[in-house]
C-alpha cells in the first residue's frame, strides 16, 4: 500500500515476462514438438539444466546461475526491463555473450537500483 500510486503501471492482460522476452527476441517460446521448462535461478544452479526438456526458461536470478553451464554447449535470449523504455537484450551463443550480460546487468542495476530481469536457454543442437 506504501506505494500504491507512486509507480505508473499498465497491466496487459494475457502478456507475460515469459511471452515479453520471445516477441522481443522475434523468437518462438518452444522448439517444434519440443518441451520447455520453466524453473529459477536457485534450482539451475543446484540442478543443471532440466532434463528433458529443450528449452529451459529461468526467472526470478540474481545470481546469473547460467555461469555454471558449459558455456560452449548452449544459446542465451536474455532480457531485463522487458516492455518498457528500459529494455535491454542479448542473445547469443553463451560462449560469446555471457559476460556482456553479467556486465550489462550490473551496470544497468547500479544505475537504475533494480533489475528484473530473464533469460530462455536452450542446448546449441536443439537451436
Amino acid at each position: 500500500d506504501g506505494l500504491a500510486g507512486a509507480l505508473a503501471c499498465a497491466v496487459i492482460p494475457g502478456i507475460t515476462s515469459i511471452q515479453a522476452l520471445a516477441a522481443s527476441h522475434a523468437i518462438p517460446l518452444n522448439t517444434i514438438g519440443g518441451a520447455i521448462h520453466i524453473t529459477t535461478g536457485r534450482r539451475l544452479r543446484a540442478e543443471g539444466f532440466p532434463a528433458g526438456a529443450d528449452t529451459a526458461i529461468i526467472m526470478l536470478d540474481g545470481t546469473c546461475a547460467f555461469q555454471i553451464l558449459p558455456p560452449d554447449a548452449y544459446v542465451i535470449w536474455w532480457g531485463a526491463y522487458l516492455g518498457t523504455e528500459l529494455e535491454l537484450r542479448v542473445a547469443g551463443p553463451l560462449a560469446e555473450v555471457g559476460h556482456r550480460i553479467l556486465a550489462l546487468r550490473a551496470e544497468a542495476r547500479a544505475r537504475h537500483g533494480w533489475i528484473m530481469d530473464t533469460y530462455l536457454l536452450r542446448p546449441l543442437e536443439n537451436s
